[in-house]
């Protein structure tokens, strides 16, 4: 039975973000040239397997041993939070393409050393898992006769030091290099909304700007009848404001009193839930909450724009 890729459908582009004018509180708004690949042959052997350990970005010139390649096994696709899905093999490791190579018509110019840091994948075996396209697999003959496996005339190849399931090291390697998504195109992680929660071991859920950085807020703000920020002068060198966000550009975020203001400095800020929101300068990456409990007075966001920990009055 034929196993259909999964399609992501694409968010039209919404309303703005809310004007201050809006209260707080209201609601804010396969190639050519491939062949379909059997079941049932026993794996080909890549031959020429050099014993160079370079980036292959190049084919090596070196006399080289013939070694047979791991199976393919049943292909299907995973999600990776920094290349979105990607294409991986029956042991769970990643698939890779190179802009060297051709897909119409399906060529392959990785041999002899470079074949060993990028193993070529054997067609016979492979098989389409969950999330493949039986009609986007097939296969090109190498130059020593040998059968590798494309995926959307794409040759695709193994990462030597790619050692665990679920590693993709090869990614950008030497810019020639990229994991392989279902269609034959590069992998590609969708663009992070402008807000998002995220799930911290200690805090909870908890609101992060597009570059996975934790959102605070300061206890000296205001929020209602509208809201009003304490922080100014140096106090805004350590806690950068947010820049508005649309609401369709935010997941997980409650929409209620999602909105932006003007600052008396002139500039525009996001709040949730109408208070003003911050990033923290001492958070050096995605991930770091340095910033919770400074002074007493700043705290991680919930989803719904509470503070994490904050001492109730």
């Amino acid at each position: 039975m034929k196993t259909s890729w999964r399609s992501a459908s694409l968010v039209a582009s919404a309303a703005a973000v809310l004007a201050l004018t809006t209260a707080c509180g209201q609601d804010g708004g396969a190639a050519a040239g491939s062949q379909n690949v059997g079941a049932t042959a026993a794996p080909g052997d890549v031959g020429d397997l050099g014993a160079g350990a370079g980036d292959g970005v190049g084919a090596g010139a070196g006399q080289a041993s013939a070694s047979a390649p791991e199976p393919a096994g049943k292909l299907s696709v995973s999600a990776n939070a920094d290349f979105g899905e990607l294409v991986t093999d029956g042991a769970g490791r990643t698939l890779y393409r190179f802009d060297a190579d051709t897909a119409e018509p399906p060529k392959t110019t990785c041999e002899n050393d470079c074949a060993s840091t990028w193993p070529p994948v054997a067609a016979d075996d492979a098989i389409a898992g969950e999330g493949i396209d039986k009609d986007l697999l097939g296969e090109v003959t190498r130059p020593d006769g040998t059968k590798q496996l494309t995926i959307g005339g794409w040759p695709a190849y193994r990462y030597a030091k790619d050692t665990s399931p679920g590693d993709v090291k090869g990614q950008g390697v030497g810019k020639k290099w990229y994991a392989l998504a279902a269609d034959g195109k590069k992998a590609k992680a969708e663009p992070a909304a402008g807000l998002s929660t995220r799930n911290d071991p200690k805090l909870g859920e908890i609101v992060v700007d597009k570059n996975g950085m934790t959102v605070y807020r300061f206890m000296k703000d205001e929020a209602w009848p509208k809201p009003v920020s304490a922080c100014t002068g140096a106090c805004l060198e350590k806690w950068p404001v947010v820049a508005p966000v649309e609401a369709n550009d935010t997941k997980g975020v409650e929409k209620k009193g999602l909105m932006s203001f003007t600052r008396p400095d002139g500039a525009a800020q996001q709040t949730i839930d109408c208070w003003p929101i911050y990033t923290f300068a001492g958070d050096k990456k995605a991930g770091d909450t340095n910033g919770q409990g400074v002074g007493g007075t700043w705290y991680a966001v919930k989803p719904d724009g509470k503070p994490v920990g904050a001492p109730k009055k």
